[in-house]
Formats: C-alpha cells, structure tokens, sequence
C-alpha cells in the first residue's frame, strides 16, 4: 500500500518569484544593519557622529540605493516584462558587486555574521538575475 500524499506543485509566475526574492535580499540587508549595531563601538560612534553616513549626502544616496530593492518589490510584480526584466537583472546585478565588496572587505571576528548575509544576498542577488534572463518570451 502507498499511501504516500500528493500535493499539487502549481506554477508560479516569474514577477511573483522576483518580488519574493527582492523581499528576501531587503530583509537580509535590514538584518544586516540591525546586528551591525551590536558590534563593538557601533553605537558609541552612532551617538559622537563617527560613522560612514556623516553627511546629509551620504545618508540620503545609502537611502536613495537601499530604497531600490524594497521598489523592487512591488515593481517586479507590476512593471511590462521587457523593462521589468531589464531593471531585474541591471540591479541584481549591481547588488550583487555591492555584497560581494562589502562582504571581502569585511573580515573580522565581528562580522562573521555581516559575511554569511553578504554571500546570502549574493545567492539571492545571482538568483534575481537569473529567473529574470530566463524569462521565458511568448
């Protein structure tokens, strides 16, 4: 007797997928900048202004870029095809080379955890990239 249970595997859309992957890799990075606040002299250099966003300017362009994979999001799921994959893989792409400079240029007993959620996002990043080139054309 096989009473091994069956469950119905259904297609699921491509934008669906994407948008499930931006919210994935926004998550990652919102940890990622939470548990850095753990690090030693992180909070003492956010209280005296020792930090890497000391400007307005800087503060506003970290904004600017992390605001782009929390769009891709609801982006993925309502922009036409053509420009919906272009943006997917131009940004999947540049994120990538983002979390692969931080995460090399992170060794540290500290930021163990900074390196495994850079290769994470890597993985998710790489993988955007991937579901939108193979997009399939009708």
């Amino acid at each position: 007797m096989n009473k091994s249970v069956k469950f119905e595997d259904t297609k699921v859309n491509v934008k669906i997928i994407l948008a499930g992957l931006w919210a994935s890799v926004t998550l990652c990075y919102l940890y990622g900048d939470y548990f850095e606040l753990y690090t030693p002299g992180k909070a003492w250099g956010l209280l005296e202004g020792e930090n890497l966003l000391n400007s307005p300017l800087k503060l506003l362009t970290a904004s600017a870029i992390l605001a782009i994979p929390a769009a891709m999001v609801f982006l993925s799921l309502i922009l036409k095809p053509v420009i919906n994959r272009f943006l997917n893989i131009v940004f999947g792409i540049f994120f990538t080379l983002i979390m692969l400079f931080i995460g090399i240029s992170s060794f540290s007993d500290w930021y163990l955890f900074y390196i495994f959620l850079a290769a994470l996002e890597c993985i998710i990043t790489i993988m955007i990239v991937k579901y939108a080139w193979q997009w399939k054309k009708i």
